[in-house]
């Protein structure tokens, strides 16, 4: 209630559950239950809210006016159905705590989502919801005021591989130029030598970001990864002088955050540990994280992040499927259903993962399925949310991906 009132439409809201203090008030007014008290606006409930921990909940997807949404209320109803419940079902990732069956890297499949399976992903449907209900609420309450919202648009930098070939170490760098001699990589082997020689390494692309994040006036961050080798971390060592100089420069463009290592995931204390680290190089507090391949095991990931005292987290969202994970495009503090309480941690929900695009032949493709989701996003005056890895923007693909990435940051502000 309070996420929906006070974050999404900007209005306060207090609550009662005596009936005398409900009549004796003179303003709008809502009753959240299974019937009216008088003529207030009633919006009917379902039981979800009232219920504790998780129970197998029957979601059937019924139309409202052209736009999705379950768990139907009756005809005494303002609403088509409980917005209250629906939301939260989404919001607090529901269906996440429910049996189902993860990938290798331990992440629910977007295509178990409610969302997927009956095509509403790719709409911020939290949001239309709110935008409706707000016009509902003004058509009753005309007296009504609220704050309102604008369209932002952030640009998320994944940083896990810095640079392909530079400030590796001898020994990475033998073994790099022996694999790839092993599977007959020619190219990579030139580069290889280029790099040693002078050239510039191909994923180091820092400095063009910032220019055309300058530019275009693209709110940014960069999020490093700051952690020691392993089976699926292998970025440059957090110990070397001239990537840690890398991470200090760019922090003076650019908000810096950490992009957690997969080795983190379940190991709070390391997860500390790189946040410490990476604090020490920018002299400042790292206040936001996104986990390695967007793993979420809800809710142990947030309760790690909490515990290692992070305020936000920017891995809601799918890496090869694009829409809107939480089903919103909203800032939200994480609920905990299993504690029952709203973890001190705010949710930022992205819509594109730059490795959802990859099957996609031309730029032009690319950039009609990012168009039609920022639209969305604009059509209710949410937080468009983008990430895009400097590996790929530095790769060699049928597209050029640096120069379609500037096409994207240059339209959000359009």
């Amino acid at each position: 209630m309070k996420h929906i009132f006070s974050r999404m439409i900007g209005v306060e809201v207090s609550f009662t559950v005596k009936v005398e203090d409900f009549i004796k008030h003179s303003g709008p007014k809502i009753t959240y239950t299974k019937q009216p008290l008088q003529n207030e606006f009633f919006v009917r409930s379902n039981d979800l809210l009232f219920q504790q921990g998780i129970n197998d909940i029957e979601v059937n997807i019924v139309d409202w006016d052209g736009v999705p949404c379950f768990f139907r209320a009756g005809e005494r109803s303002e609403l088509a159905f409980d917005i209250f419940s629906a939301s939260f079902y989404l919001l607090s990732r529901y269906e996440e705590y429910l049996p189902h069956v993860k990938d290798v890297h331990g992440r629910f499949s977007p295509k178990e989502s409610i969302a997927y399976k009956n095509g509403f992903l790719s709409l911020p449907i939290v949001d239309i919801w709110v935008e409706r209900l707000l016009k509902s609420l003004k058509e009753r309450f005309p007296e009504l005021e609220h704050k309102t919202k604008t369209f932002s648009y952030t640009s998320v930098v994944d940083v896990t591989t810095s640079h392909s070939y530079a400030y590796r170490g001898f020994v990475r760098g033998i073994a790099g130029f022996l694999m790839d001699l092993g599977t007959f990589k020619f190219k990579r082997i030139i580069k290889r030598f280029g790099v040693i020689f002078g050239q510039n390494d191909p994923y180091n692309n820092f400095q063009e970001l910032v220019e055309m994040h300058k530019k275009n006036h693209t709110k940014s961050m960069f999020f490093f990864q700051f952690a020691d080798y392993s089976t699926f971390d292998k970025n440059v060592s957090p110990t070397n002088n001239k990537f840690r100089f890398l991470i200090k420069s760019m922090a003076d463009y650019s908000t810096v955050s950490l992009a957690a290592s997969y080795s983190s995931f379940e190991n709070t204390e390391l997860l500390k540990r790189e946040k410490t680290r990476l604090e020490s190089v920018i002299n400042r507090p790292v206040s936001s994280s996104r986990m390695r391949y967007n793993r979420v095991d809800i809710p142990i990931t947030y309760r790690n992040l909490v515990e290692a005292e992070f305020s936000d987290d920017y891995t809601m969202g799918y890496t090869h499927e694009v829409g809107f994970r939480a089903g919103t495009c909203t800032p939200f503090f994480f609920y905990d259903i299993n504690l029952e309480i709203q973890q001190p941690i705010r949710v930022h929900s992205f819509a594109i993962h730059d490795y959802a695009l990859v099957n996609l032949k031309h730029a032009d493709e690319m950039m009609s399925v990012i168009a039609e989701l920022a639209n969305e996003v604009k059509k209710v005056n949410g937080n468009f949310i983008t990430i895009f890895s400097n590996e790929l923007l530095g790769g060699e693909h049928k597209v050029n991906w640096l120069e379609f990435y500037e096409s994207v940051i240059e339209s959000q502000h359009v």
